[in-house]
């Protein structure tokens, strides 16, 4: 948005669940340094517990729109709805999580059809806001790829065959972490696999052990193209909301993934809208096929090649952050008209 000439501030608060866990983390300090060297142009505002509205009002005087992400407690929306009374800027929620079809009552608190428009980061999420909530003014804004960052690394020496990134999922999608990764691992015995993520329990790093999978914890987001170049393959092993109930919302990595041009495989997921083209990346139904399709394409070096062509041509051409920006932009217009 920076760069089509918008003015943006992010406020962010001192203290809060990411923030607290990523200063936990051994490189969670070198991640915020790594971050603010490469975003120089976000003006990032963080601001204590107990502001008050008085402060928020000053603050916000001068926007012509606010955008509230749903990560955020349900009193700020109250607080941001009083004050778009006053000030008049345009108040939108932007979604990008599955508590409107999982936890709707959640999201009632919100007060959301009191705010100016919802942003949902797919069509499934949109439909759930138009119906469910009755709502009229929804949009659609997928995920993207920064491609400043997110682009093919040259790295010829591959000390990994298989990477994953992505968190254990709170019981949401350990079953599917266990059969299209797991399982194809301790079949595939002699391959190198390794996951990068956090909130692995006990028994979920055991299960990683006992198949021959390395781990290795946290991942800084801005590292991930690195690690993407020093592998052969990825995997997309989506949460059981976006197969089921929220079908054709794609993970943020299937995005950033195919940006660096590594060849992905994915478990199943059904690409409604269109997003990506027929062999942009592998689509399997089970973890026998996942384990079929990963041997294949390990001894297949000219079918890896192909694959991160098409993958990365359909990202560069359908869904770099500056499509998004550009999308936001005609919203933010639409809204304000």
């Amino acid at each position: 948005m920076s760069s089509l000439g918008h003015e943006i501030t992010v406020f962010e608060p001192e203290h809060e669940w990411s923030i607290d866990n990523l200063a936990l983390e051994q490189l969670g300090a070198e991640s915020l340094t790594h971050f603010a060297l490469t975003y120089p142009e976000l003006n990032i505002c963080t601001y204590p517990s107990g502001t008050s509205d008085a402060t928020r009002e000053t603050t916000l005087s001068a926007c012509d729109i606010v955008v509230l992400h749903e990560w955020n407690p349900p009193a700020l929306a109250h607080s941001l709805l009083e004050l778009r009374d006053r000030l008049g800027f345009r108040l939108l929620f932007h979604d990008t999580h599955h508590r409107a079809s999982s936890s709707p009552e959640q999201v009632k608190l919100f007060q959301i059809d009191r705010f100016d428009g919802v942003i949902a980061f797919g069509e499934a999420l949109r439909s759930i806001y138009m119906q469910a909530f009755g709502l009229s003014r929804v949009w659609t804004l997928h995920e993207a790829a920064d491609t400043r960052v997110f682009y093919p690394h040259a790295m010829p020496d591959k000390c990994l065959d298989v990477v994953w990134v992505g968190n254990w999922g709170d019981g949401e999608r350990s079953t599917e972490i266990s059969e299209f990764l797991l399982q194809p691992a301790s079949r595939l015995g002699s391959k190198r696999f390794r996951v990068y993520g956090v909130r692995y329990p006990e028994s979920g790093l055991r299960a990683l052990q006992n198949a021959h999978v390395e781990y290795s914890g946290y991942l800084p987001n801005l590292s991930a193209p690195l690690v993407y170049a020093r592998s052969l393959l990825t995997v997309h092993i989506p949460r059981q909301h976006y197969v089921k109930a929220m079908t054709g919302i794609p993970t943020i990595r299937v995005f950033e993934a195919l940006a660096c041009g590594i060849p992905l495989i994915s478990a199943p997921w059904d690409d409604t809208e269109g997003l990506f083209r027929s062999h942009d990346f592998c689509s399997v139904k089970n973890g026998d096929e996942m384990t079929d399709a990963l041997n294949a394409m390990l001894h297949d070096p000219e079918s890896r090649r192909l694959m991160a062509e098409r993958g990365l041509k359909t990202v560069l051409e359908r869904h770099t952050c500056r499509h998004r920006a550009s999308q936001l932009t005609e919203i933010c217009e639409e809204v304000l008209a």
